[in-house]
């Protein structure tokens, strides 16, 4: 048990942090918009990424650093991308909290932009794959519940943080609240894509 909780509270430490697949989920959270679709993604993309840290993949990861290399100038692009959206929206459109329900973008399109948000996220493959994956040889032979406490801490995470944020809806029915939500969370996306190419730079 002390194994298991041991990878629960690491786990939970790297995922409290607010980056942008948290904003990103505490914004469908706040607009009720297939909630459930976007906490289950997020928990199952992290719970495969700690399963190949665990099973070994970082080590690969530390070998060929041209992968982390990719994975910053693209998550970067695609953030950079996102915040000028949020910013745009911010500025120009008057948002307000619709009906339960309704959204202009599809289930299809919410999907990918969740698997964007974190399978383009390189501080995910560093947390996740190298650092818990490192991290959880120290617990041989019990590597996998050190790992399965990490995958449980991102399931209660996630599912908290997004139902959790629904509290935050009736805030939202004034556009601009709305218009000050999306420019925060562009901010953050800017903010975190700069991070990110200054990190390829420095390396």
């Amino acid at each position: 048990m002390l194994t298991f909780f041991s990878g629960f509270s690491l786990g939970l430490s790297l995922i409290l942090a607010i980056g942008s697949q948290n904003a990103f989920v505490l914004k469908q959270g706040i607009k009720n918009h297939y909630l459930f679709f976007v906490c289950l993604i997020c928990s199952i993309s992290d719970a495969i990424l700690i399963a190949l840290g665990v099973t070994g993949f970082g080590v690969i990861v530390k070998e060929i650093p041209s992968i982390e290399i990719i994975a910053r100038y693209g998550g970067a692009s695609f953030l950079f991308i996102y915040s000028l959206i949020s910013f745009k929206s911010a500025l120009s459109e008057n948002h307000y909290l619709k009906p339960e329900g309704s959204s202009n973008k599809s289930l299809s399109k919410t999907v990918i932009i969740c698997l964007a948000f974190t399978w383009l996220n390189p501080h995910v493959y560093l947390d996740t794959v190298i650092l818990l994956g490192s991290i959880s040889s120290q617990y041989q032979p019990y590597e996998f519940v050190f790992g399965l406490g990490a995958i449980t801490a991102s399931f209660i995470f996630f599912f908290i943080l997004g139902y959790g944020a629904k509290v935050l809806a009736p805030i939202f029915s004034n556009p601009f609240a709305w218009k000050i939500l999306e420019f925060i969370i562009g901010i953050v996306m800017l903010s975190i894509a700069i991070l990110l190419i200054r990190g390829v730079q420095s390396t």
